[in-house]
């Protein structure tokens, strides 16, 4: 008898409670690192996130003996079901005890949703675009998180499989030492590429002087990763709410951008400290000390976030990354860095691979999306 009960969220108080559950599931583990409340709160705002034009969502919430025990966000990004015929039933958010009826419980909502929707496939963990979370760790589970990644105990992936889920796509994380570095690797390319090419790199010390670029940024960010798997393009009023809830919080010296001879965007790269420390200390909250642990790891942070990389198609390949590296290095030298993060990236995207591998990275994570057909 199924006793696992589920309680749609209609009201803030039911967003709270949502928002907050991994609170209690992982209180215990040294390497969650806990979202700030109120900006998980706003991403499931229909009125501020500007994802809504395009997407739904449903969030449920599993109660077993009254007791909650675990939660999912069912997602459906028309745009992607109807510009690329992509019939995904989309699922995030995903947490849960370690009862496999409750997880059980959360999916069949999942695919039942997908059902009376007449969508072919289930695919989760991922948020509702490229640029939100995704995956469930597989591998990695000792190492603390980051402020752009989700985290889970090793449980989760028998809850999938026991859940007749396959792996669709896997994702690697990685990390290398900045000591380790030799500029020689890219000083001497980056000058014969920029000579070659007619290409300048463009560094900001404010944020409001790299604001006007941005959105050509994001243009190139739709192209560039146009050809991944599932991609959805950014719309205008995406980019104005990801300008205000990312721009603000980097330094404005970790955006580096290369333009050609007409001014015109040919690659950028932008680089986060980690915030995963001051996450923790922040335990949730802004105010009324949170902020000030950003800020200090705004400043101070040792440790830094390769965050998004893109290079315009027609100039792939020919050492462009060379540029913005040779940009970071007196940067990250100056601040006395120490590691440098990659984000999830597809295992099987050799090209984003081949940039690093001078670098001797070492992967620490690994992660996968699981899919269903319905």
């Amino acid at each position: 008898m199924n006793t696992t009960i589920l309680k749609e969220v209609k009201t803030k108080a039911d967003l709270k409670t949502f928002v907050k559950f991994p609170f209690t599931l992982y209180k215990n583990s040294k390497y969650w690192v806990p979202p700030i409340i109120k900006q998980e709160m706003k991403s499931f705002d229909t009125k501020e996130n500007p994802v809504f034009l395009d997407a739904e969502a449903k969030l449920f919430l599993a109660y077993k003996n009254n007791q909650l025990v675990g939660r999912i966000a069912t997602i459906i990004n028309w745009k992607e079901v109807k510009e690329l015929n992509q019939k995904k039933m989309r699922f995030g958010w995903f947490d849960f005890i370690d009862d496999l009826e409750v997880s059980q419980t959360l999916l069949n909502k999942v695919e039942e949703i997908g059902k009376a929707n007449k969508l072919e496939y289930t695919e989760g963990p991922v948020g509702f675009s490229n640029l939100d979370k995704v995956g469930v760790m597989s591998e990695g589970f000792e190492t603390v998180s980051s402020m752009i990644t989700w985290y889970n105990y090793p449980y989760y992936i028998k809850h999938y499989e026991a859940a007749k889920y396959n792996v669709e796509k896997k994702y690697i994380e990685s990390i290398f030492s900045f000591d380790d570095v030799d500029p020689n690797q890219f000083t001497k390319i980056q000058s014969i590429v920029k000579r070659r090419y007619k290409l300048e790199a463009l560094n900001f010390n404010k944020t409001e002087d790299l604001m006007p670029y941005v959105d050509k940024m994001f243009d190139l960010f739709n192209t560039t990763y146009a050809k991944l798997s599932s991609f959805v393009a950014i719309n205008d009023v995406q980019k104005a709410y990801f300008k205000k809830k990312f721009i603000s919080f980097i330094n404005p010296e970790y955006i580096k951008f290369v333009i050609d001879e007409n001014k015109d965007l040919v690659g950028f790269s932008i680089v986060m400290p980690s915030f995963s420390e001051a996450l923790k200390k922040a335990n949730g909250k802004l105010f009324p000390f949170g902020f000030r642990h950003f800020l200090h790891a705004k400043k101070h942070s040792k440790d830094v976030i390769f965050y998004l990389i893109g290079i315009r198609d027609d100039f792939q390949g020919k050492g462009v990354h060379s540029i913005l590296f040779n940009e970071y290095y007196p940067i990250f030298k100056a601040r006395g860095v120490k590691n440098c993060h990659r984000t999830p990236e597809l295992e099987d995207n050799k090209a984003i691979q081949n940039i690093w591998k001078n670098f001797n990275p070492e992967i620490i994570k690994r992660r996968a999306t699981y899919k269903k057909v319905l």
